[in-house]
């Protein structure tokens, strides 16, 4: 009965019965005017989760690494210059993609642990006084080390330096857990997965897109099709898709942003750090090491913590799966077997945290890690108690 307990990776994240309820529907004809009353609640959903009610939203049917390719392939042409940093698994993928699509990379790397490095983008962007610069990539929450970026000071640094660069943000791991404001930050390209914070199976890459972003898309010339933004908004305003889409997933995506705005934005991401906190806590009690070097840049969605010399994060996470029924998160990269991740984001209660919590000690014991059973889930119910 292991189906029954929940997981805790950073996604696919734990499903509610009543979104994958509105998943599960007879096949309707979506070229019909009833798909509208689908489609329709779920584009305005995003908007307001995203907080992008000036943006255009389209929704593929891929994951988010398809959101990724859909805003480069769109604004940019080959032999363009792209600011980004390499911080952890996800930020490197997204160089890889624009090297992969002839892009001329401007890369700064830090250590595995830290945040998007603001200060060198001033730099680089205040450098670049010729404007050669054409896009600069975010990775709003790093999934992999459990980081967390702060966008608007990246649009201070655009800013700051009168600089016309696109900014593209990955928020992937973040969008519907922790706070996300699009219009605010002024974001270009703003990309989510159904398969995180919006509690849905993996399926759906949501991409908001700005009118200046829209704006560059006749010049681009990166070859594109599946993932053509110009077409998918014409499409979408006629009330259709350029091709077939997901109509199950579509139908769960306009539950589950119901869910999150009657829950209420601002509540939803104080239950997120409220969660993470507990986590920490435990981590803390347990006597190791987050992968997030500061407090400040710790994630609300998952947490990475760093395993004592002489151990496996890997077989922690195989030995929790086998004997406990439980899913955590490896270490991907350069961190492979040094971390592992706990995922508290999307569908996640206090309760289930601690189960969390409680088998990953049993498992840590089991295999000899200096750990008090007990320690950690005490830590963290003190804390929940205290903050319910």
């Amino acid at each position: 009965m292991s189906d029954q307990n929940p997981v805790f990776i950073p996604g696919p994240t734990n499903i509610p019965e009543s979104i994958r309820k509105a998943c599960d529907m007879p096949t309707l004809d979506h070229r019909s005017p009833v798909f509208q009353t689908i489609l329709t609640p779920a584009l305005d959903g995003v908007k307001k989760v995203l907080k992008a009610e000036n943006a255009e939203v389209v929704i593929f049917p891929s994951s988010g690494t398809g959101g990724w390719e859909a805003a480069i392939s769109n604004t940019l042409s080959a032999g363009d210059k792209v600011l980004a940093a390499q911080q952890g698994m996800f930020s490197q993928k997204w160089i890889d993609m624009c090297e992969r699509h002839g892009l001329d990379m401007i890369v700064h790397e830090v250590e595995w642990g830290e945040a998007c490095p603001v200060e060198k983008y001033a730099e680089t962007l205040q450098a670049d006084t010729d404007h050669t610069i054409k896009a600069v990539l975010v990775t709003h929450n790093e999934t992999a080390t459990g980081v967390l970026s702060d966008v608007a000071a990246v649009r201070r640094a655009l800013d700051d330096a009168n600089h016309p660069a696109l900014l593209y943000v990955d928020g992937v791991s973040s969008i519907g857990s922790m706070d996300f404001r699009f219009d605010e930050w002024k974001v270009d390209l703003g990309i989510a997965g159904s398969q995180k914070g919006f509690m849905l199976p993996a399926g759906l890459s949501i991409v908001a897109v700005s009118k200046k972003a829209l704006a560059t898309m006749e010049q681009a010339t990166l070859p594109r099709y599946y993932f053509d933004i110009p077409d998918m908004i014409a499409n979408l305003a006629a009330g259709g898709y350029p091709y077939t889409p997901v109509v199950g997933m579509l139908n769960g995506l306009a539950k589950s942003c119901e869910m999150l705005l009657d829950e209420g934005l601002d509540n939803v991401f104080a239950r997120h750090h409220r969660i993470a906190e507990g986590v920490r806590l435990a981590v803390k009690a347990w006597g190791l090491e987050l992968c997030a070097v500061r407090p400040e840049i710790y994630s609300d969605s998952v947490t990475a913590i760093v395993v004592p010399e002489g151990f496996d994060g890997a077989e922690l996470v195989s030995h929790a799966a086998i004997k406990y029924g439980v899913s955590f998160g490896g270490g991907l990269g350069k961190v492979a077997g040094k971390v592992f991740r706990i995922g508290h984001l999307g569908s996640m209660t206090d309760a289930m945290a601690l189960l969390g919590l409680a088998t990953a000690e049993m498992a840590m014991v089991d295999l000899g890690y200096p750990v008090k059973l007990g320690s950690g889930v005490a830590a963290a119910q003190e804390y929940y108690r205290s903050n319910a």
